[in-house]
């Protein structure tokens, strides 16, 4: 169900839960401070309760309604890469329900660069948003894919497609050295060249890692079975997808498809191609390997996204 910015407006201030815009993913969106709001969210989605869930918001005034002891860094950050796709890890506010950060004592926020959803934010306070599919699933990147997930029944707010296709980069500031806990469009040596703050990675599935949504459970997985490939094979298979980032562009098949390096259109389209795969009942995707992350920022979160998908 198409709606309006208005509609939107009050649905979310009627506690109910709207499908929204972001530059990475679209998002299931429910008043931040309204605890059966946020938990219709996770009935929704099929999420597990001990999943934290972000916090969206439009200015950095905002961040005292969610987080205590935020370090000068905080700012720093904010002011180099929000709005954007950046969300930072802060110790939790008691005003926010423990429902949002699965019981943790921090909170994970971030300023989505997308206008419809900013002015949104602004009529309503903070929102809470995870990625709009049903758990598990591949993100939506485009309001049709809400509206197939939730044969029309959701309210959606239609922003166009996301232009980044990959949800956020998580940095925890409550750790010293600060650290990403999911890799995302932002890595490390943008992180150092924009603000002088050194990063460290934190492996997927550490400990520390589960203060972030997106670590915890099986993730961005179609019904197709998804594998790396090394090489391109001499002959395509008519029940295999094959996704390649280095392929002679000149090879036209409806299942082959060749991005010649362009990683930012791959990782915008990553997950409709999973989509596109189950819609069209392939057995397989089959992604090319991926080079060394020095080729793109994007790397280590393709890597991780489509290692997700496999695993």
């Amino acid at each position: 169900m198409k709606i309006d910015l208005s509609k939107a407006v009050c649905i979310i201030q009627s506690g109910h839960v709207v499908g929204i815009p972001t530059e990475t993913v679209y998002g299931l969106a429910a008043d931040a401070f309204n605890l059966d709001a946020v938990e219709k969210t996770f009935r929704l989605k099929g999420r597990p309760s001990d999943n934290p869930l972000i916090v969206h918001i439009c200015s950095t005034d905002q961040l005292k309604m969610l987080a205590i002891d935020i370090p000068e860094s905080a700012y720093q950050i904010a002011e180099q890469f929000w709005p954007g796709p950046l969300t930072l890890v802060l110790n939790k506010n008691h005003r926010v329900p423990d429902v949002v950060t699965g019981g943790l004592k921090t909170v994970a926020v971030r300023m989505p660069d997308h206008p419809l959803t900013l002015e949104l934010i602004r009529q309503t306070g903070p929102l809470t948003a995870p990625s709009g599919n049903r758990s598990g699933q591949p993100s939506p990147t485009k309001a049709s894919h809400l509206h197939e997930d939730y044969k029309g029944e959701l309210p959606v707010l239609d922003g166009g497609i996301s232009t980044i296709g990959l949800e956020s980069t998580v940095l925890d500031l409550t750790l010293s050295p600060p650290a990403i806990l999911r890799p995302g469009a932002i890595d490390p040596a943008e992180i150092f060249r924009k603000t002088g703050i050194q990063v460290t990675q934190i492996s997927s599935g550490s400990s520390a890692s589960l203060k972030s949504p997106g670590t915890r459970y099986t993730h961005y997985k179609p019904n197709a079975i998804v594998e790396w490939i090394d090489t391109i094979p001499a002959t395509f298979l008519p029940d295999i997808y094959y996704i390649y980032h280095t392929m002679n562009p000149g090879i036209k098949k409806r299942n082959v498809i060749s991005y010649q390096g362009n990683f930012e259109k791959l990782a915008q389209n990553l997950y409709d191609h999973f989509r596109t795969a189950d819609h069209l009942s392939y057995r397989k995707v089959q992604i090319e390997c991926l080079p060394p992350s020095e080729k793109s920022h994007l790397i280590g979160a393709l890597s991780d996204r489509i290692s997700k998908a496999i695993g």
